[in-house]
Formats: C-alpha cells, sequence, structure tokens
C-alpha cells in the first residue's frame, strides 16, 4: 500500500478537462480537496498566503496522484484584492477555463469576545468573509458570469454561536449568507455555490497545530453522535459532490459533515457504539483490491 493512498467514491476520469482553484490546497482539508481533484482528472492552481508550503505540497501530490498530477501553485493572500484579481486571471489564462473555485483559505485564533482587538477582529473578518467574497465576485467576473461553474465554500458549525471564536463564527455566518445571495444572483448564469460545514471533530494535522492540543479533538468527541473522529476524505467527498454533475439541483446549501453534531443535546445521551465506521481511502483501495481480484477455486 503506497504511503499517502489517493482514491475516490466517485469514478476516475469525472473532471477531466475541468479547472479549479483551490485556496488553502496544500494543507489540511484543502490538501485532500486537491488530491481527490486531482485523482478525478481536474487541473488543479493550489493557493495560499505561503508559498513554501504550497511547492512542498505541489510536489508530493504529483507523484501521488498518476498519471502525473496537472498541478500549479501561486502565492496569493486572499485578504489582498489586487492578489485575488492575479489569482483568477492567471488560472485562466494558463489553462483557458475556470470551472470550479474551492475556498478553503481561512485562519481565527482563540480568545475571550472581550479581549480580541479590533486588529485581530478585522484580521479574522477579512481572511473569512471579505476573502470569501473577493474570489467568488473575481471568479464570476473573470470567467464564470459567460460560462458558468460551481463553487463551494468550507464553512464550520456556527449555529450555536462559538464561543472564543467569536470572530470568526460571525465570519462564517456571513460567509453562508453570501452563498445564499449569490446562489441566486448568479443563477441564471449557470453558477452553483454552496457551503460545506466540517464539524470540529474531523482531525487533521494542520487542525491540530491550529489548536495547539489534540485536547479539543478528545472534547469534542463527547459531542460526536458517530463516537468517533471524522476525516479529511469524508470533507473532500462531499466537495466533489457538490461540485458534480449529480448536485445540479442544488445550490445556496450548507452540507454539515458532521455526523449530527450540530444536532447534538445533551437532553439525549448517545452510548459508546462503533457502528459508524469512518471513510478513508486506504480503505476503499482494499475494497477495490477485494473486489477486483479473482475468487479462489478449490
Amino acid at each position: 500500500m503506497a504511503a499517502n493512498p489517493v482514491s475516490s467514491i466517485f469514478r476516475r476520469g469525472l473532471f477531466n478537462n475541468k479547472v479549479a482553484i483551490v485556496t488553502g490546497g496544500g494543507t489540511g482539508i484543502g490538501k485532500t480537496i486537491t488530491r481527490e481533484l486531482l485523482f478525478l482528472g481536474c487541473k488543479v492552481m493550489i493557493a495560499s498566503r505561503k508559498g513554501d508550503n504550497l511547492q512542498k505540497a505541489s510536489q508530493e501530490m504529483q507523484k501521488e496522484v498518476a498519471p502525473p498530477a496537472d498541478i500549479s501553485f501561486m502565492q496569493c493572500n486572499i485578504r489582498k484584492e489586487e492578489e485575488v484579481k492575479s489569482l483568477i486571471s492567471t488560472t485562466v489564462e494558463k489553462y483557458g477555463r475556470l470551472d470550479f473555485v474551492i475556498n478553503n483559505g481561512g485562519g481565527q485564533f482563540y480568545s475571550p469576545a472581550s479581549q480580541i482587538s479590533l486588529k485581530g477582529w478585522n484580521a479574522v473578518m477579512e481572511t473569512n468573509l471579505t476573502g470569501t467574497f473577493l474570489m467568488c465576485r473575481e471568479a464570476y467576473n473573470q470567467w464564470m458570469s459567460e460560462h458558468g461553474g460551481a463553487i463551494v465554500t468550507i464553512i464550520t458549525d456556527m449555529w450555536k454561536g462559538w464561543p472564543s471564536m467569536s470572530h470568526s463564527g460571525a465570519a462564517r455566518a456571513g460567509v453562508e449568507n453570501l452563498t445564499k445571495s449569490l446562489a441566486i444572483e448568479w443563477a441564471s448564469e449557470g453558477v452553483r455555490v454552496n457551503c460545506v460545514a466540517p464539524g470540529s471533530s474531523i482531525f487533521s494535522e494542520t487542525a491540530a497545530a491550529n489548536y495547539g492540543s489534540l485536547d479539543v479533538f478528545s472534547k469534542n468527541l463527547e459531542m460526536v453522535p458517530a463516537k468517533r473522529f471524522g476525516t479529511t476524505e469524508e470533507v473532500s467527498a462531499a466537495v466533489s459532490f457538490l461540485l458534480s454533475p449529480a448536485a445540479a439541483f442544488i445550490s445556496g446549501e450548507t452540507m454539515k459533515v458532521d455526523a449530527g453534531s450540530s444536532l447534538y443535546r445533551t437532553s439525549w445521551e448517545i452510548p459508546d457504539h462503533k457502528k459508524n465506521e469512518a471513510y478513508t481511502w486506504e480503505d476503499d483501495l482494499k475494497q477495490q483490491k477485494e473486489q477486483t481480484s479473482p475468487s479462489s477455486k478449490l
């Protein structure tokens, strides 16, 4: 088994000749999304504020996905309008089209609301809300207004408020409302706009680094009806579905990938169980191998 297996629940070639931009595509959930899109035949431009991560991720994925992955990278701070304009125009010039935008770039920090400075508040709002708006607007103005396309933004579970993350919760709520507005405004141009909201129990090394401790995941696990951590592959599968023709009649919606965590109430106790198995590419490839291997005969 390869060290970093890549697979998909969807058929290979589904996104042949399609082009996508994935912000934050070099780490965590964004990297998993990028790998699956490449596996499905999509050409991908990954973007992030830190160029070093992008180059390393690009080199890794070119080796992992066969045939050689068509992946490019570009440093871009989505808070800066001119850099976003350049990212979109460079992608269109290089590939001649832009079918998908996955807004995965974001950032926040733990702090009680009373201690968030205006500078800190603005930084989180500009990254998560304004950055998403700029990406959507430029993708639409430079390509999708005439050719259609699909946009998916990664948000988070903020429906019950988000103590210690009030800036990020407010920004993500704004993104969800923006998504609904754009879905209607741009429907007649063939542009679909949706969100995917991973639960806080989706484990990735990037998330663990951001939280600074694995304790956050352990505490959240108590509130997960599936009684397990989610995988980045499960988030990526949701994104791929929303980009696919199977979701042609879905726009302005948020798909929650949290095993029902956002619905959980302490008045109903869910006992420990192992009835909800995780979906991973490694297991998917193993199952494919078992299905294609000829059965032995006595």
